[in-house]
């Protein structure tokens, strides 16, 4: 599925694609194609990074072996987990929003069938750390992942889409995010655990604030009334 998908390009048709797709994406950010392509054109160096950190890592072997896909034919059970676990808060953020993890647009411009699979895997577990963050899915929200992903990865993505997000703050957002967000996002993504080692899966039946503290994550703030 991930291999009949992929193209290869040649260093001009990449820059093509990466200015492109990021003209188009901060014109319509709501274009997860085109912010995906911005991801896999700029971001080969940064999946190759994350690639052997998880070959060293025992659980993200066991991923990269097994290549587990966030589909619906392979979490849908996440719905009839109790309501403590990992899963069930899962289920309920996917929900609560009618987001599907078929949703997700395909990997197209990675060499190898390795790092796609990468790319894809980063681009699947997207709504479990909003799930284990408490994190919304408002701009505010996406861009405080986006500073974590950043700081997990290293993407030249994340940050383009920090900066695209804040510019389209108003004022109000924007000094909520700088005095309560970020801060806390700069310190969540340094202290949890290398989120990309992780075999999510397995922890499915886990309870949620038990994985929180195994993994190092902070929950995002309230934000202030």
């Amino acid at each position: 599925m991930i291999e009949r998908a992929r193209m290869k390009l040649n260093p001009w048709q990449q820059a093509a694609v990466a200015v492109g797709s990021a003209v188009g994406a901060l014109l319509n950010p709501r274009r997860a194609d085109l912010i995906a392509a911005l991801g896999e054109t700029t971001g080969k160096p940064a999946f190759e990074r994350v690639l052997q950190r998880m070959k060293r890592n025992p659980e993200g072997r066991a991923v990269l072996l097994e290549r587990p896909r966030v589909i619906s034919e392979k979490v849908g059970h996440a719905w009839d987990l109790p309501e403590n676990t990992f899963g069930a808060a899962y289920a309920r953020f996917m929900g609560s929003r009618n987001f599907s993890p078929d949703d997700r647009p395909p990997v197209r411009f990675m060499d190898t069938d390795e790092l796609a699979y990468v790319a894809m895997r980063a681009r699947e577990v997207h709504d479990f750390w909003h799930t284990l963050f408490g994190l919304p899915t408002n701009l505010i929200g996406e861009s405080a992942l986006k500073v974590i992903e950043f700081e997990q990865m290293y993407l030249p993505m994340c940050l383009l889409s920090v900066v695209g997000g804040t510019a389209r703050f108003n004022e109000k957002q924007r000094t909520l995010f700088f005095q309560h967000y970020f801060p806390w996002a700069v310190k969540a993504g340094l202290q949890c655990t290398d989120l990309m080692c992780i075999y999510y899966e397995k922890h499915f039946h886990e309870d949620l604030e038990d994985v929180r503290r195994r993994w190092g994550i902070i929950p995002a703030p309230t934000a202030p009334k």
